[in-house]
């Protein structure tokens, strides 16, 4: 009883120092840069420069099915699948735009690449693109992002704004910052983007 006690405590620790671990070399990983216009009570309105991306496009219509069909292939174009064998590094936040027609996938790319430098993918699937700058509205939330945390979390936006009287155009999108192996400390998000002019407005 003893020995099995004494494995389970040692189980119990090695699991503790990787999930700690993994926080910290998450925290160390390139994020994309924006900057915060406004905070209100359930939302921040955002500022995010023009950003290089690597997308792939998806007849997927939920949020597992498009990760299981988009993450594999745009990790394999960073880790080594593309016309100059390089490895890129893994940055933060995942974009995921849902819809009932196209959805998308994104990785955006560190700060030292553009669309002139970056190697051609050798999947024809995943293409790059700059992202325009652009303003957003983001609410944040915890835990294990689901499709229906995406749906709650999007009506909950969209409460908000109209609350505000904030117009906005476009798909919602998902952020997720976070690898499935790790258990703590998870950030994810709902963004849509809102009218420059009105935005300019407000601040």
């Amino acid at each position: 009883m003893k020995i099995v006690l004494l494995v389970i405590g040692i189980i119990a620790v090695i699991f503790i120092v990787f999930q700690i671990y993994t926080s910290m070399a998450t925290g160390k990983s390139e994020t994309q840069v924006y900057k915060v216009i406004k905070v209100e009570k359930d939302f921040e309105i955002r500022y995010y420069p023009a950003t290089t991306m690597a997308v792939i496009t998806s007849s997927a219509k939920t949020y597992k099915e498009l990760g299981r069909s988009g993450f594999s292939t745009l990790a394999g174009y960073i880790f080594g699948g593309n016309k100059e064998k390089k490895q890129i590094a893994m940055t933060s936040p995942v974009h995921m735009e849902i819809s009932d027609t196209i959805s998308s996938m994104s990785f955006v790319m560190p700060s030292q690449y553009t669309k002139a430098n970056l190697p051609q993918p050798n999947n024809t699937e995943v293409t790059i693109k700059t992202a325009p700058a652009e303003y957003v509205a983001a609410i944040t939330f915890s835990g294990f992002a689901s499709q229906e945390a995406i749906q709650k979390h999007t009506v909950l936006l969209e409460k908000a704004l109209k609350e505000k009287h904030l117009s906005y155009h476009g798909h919602f999108r998902y952020f997720g910052y976070n690898p499935p192996y790790q258990l703590f400390g998870r950030r994810n998000e709902i963004i849509v983007a809102l009218d420059e002019n009105q935005v300019n407005q407000i601040r």
